[in-house]
């Protein structure tokens, strides 16, 4: 089989992981368990010095960080049209993946690991509480893609066709929850998660992952 999907469980490689189930083609789900720091082993370092999920090898390449993948499998799989061909549609159906991808994502990084960011932990604490009340205009801001979307009459976030975005937003919106934000609160964004989550290569994946869609507890 020569596509590789290296994935955790309700990390951003689920991203990915539905454009591959999407696509109907064959590939190997490789799981990390990045709780038992498999990602530092040599064997897994071998495939990313970075020690980070996703990766995607295909005939012996491998290819990191989800937009670099994305991307690579929306060329892959044209018959998908996971991103739009071209012009304008394609231009800011990317802005809005980058800026999930470089602002949204790392947000929650300083909410799930403020560790990283100092070895004080009052310090960390500051940081998390912080980023979580910045999260939760993000979410806000992912509503406004969905909602923007539907003015459009598109499907889904970049048109007429399931891709990157839609299963990104699920996990940024997932994340929200798990950082004490109750996406109920996000009504249009949360009634298209639901969606995302009910189309049935989403729901395999969900499936395979063993996630659970809200963890808000209030």
């Amino acid at each position: 089989m020569s596509l590789t999907l290296y994935f955790a469980p309700g990390a951003c490689s689920f991203v990915p992981h539905c454009l591959l189930e999407a696509s109907g083609a064959a590939f190997e789900p490789t799981m990390v368990k990045l709780h038992k720091g498999e990602q530092y082993d040599e064997a897994y370092k071998a495939i990313n010095p970075r020690s980070q999920v996703p990766v995607l090898v295909d005939e012996g390449q491998s290819v990191t960080q989800i937009v670099a993948i994305c991307s690579y499998l929306d060329s892959k799989f044209p018959q998908m049209g996971f991103l739009p061909a071209s012009g304008m549609a394609r231009a800011k159906a990317l802005e809005a993946f980058a800026w999930m991808n470089n602002t949204v994502h790392p947000t929650f990084t300083h909410v799930f690991m403020p560790n990283k960011y100092s070895a004080s932990a009052e310090v960390q604490a500051d940081i998390k509480a912080h980023a979580v009340e910045t999260y939760r205009g993000l979410m806000g801001e992912l509503q406004t893609l969905v909602t923007s979307a539907q003015a459009r009459g598109d499907a889904w976030l970049a048109g007429a066709q399931f891709g990157p975005l839609d299963a990104y937003v699920l996990t940024l919106t997932r994340w929200g929850s798990i950082a004490g934000i109750n996406p109920e609160g996000y009504p249009a964004l949360w009634a298209f998660v639901q969606k995302v989550a009910a189309h049935p290569p989403v729901q395999r994946v969900i499936e395979r992952e063993r996630l659970q869609l809200n963890l808000f507890k209030a």
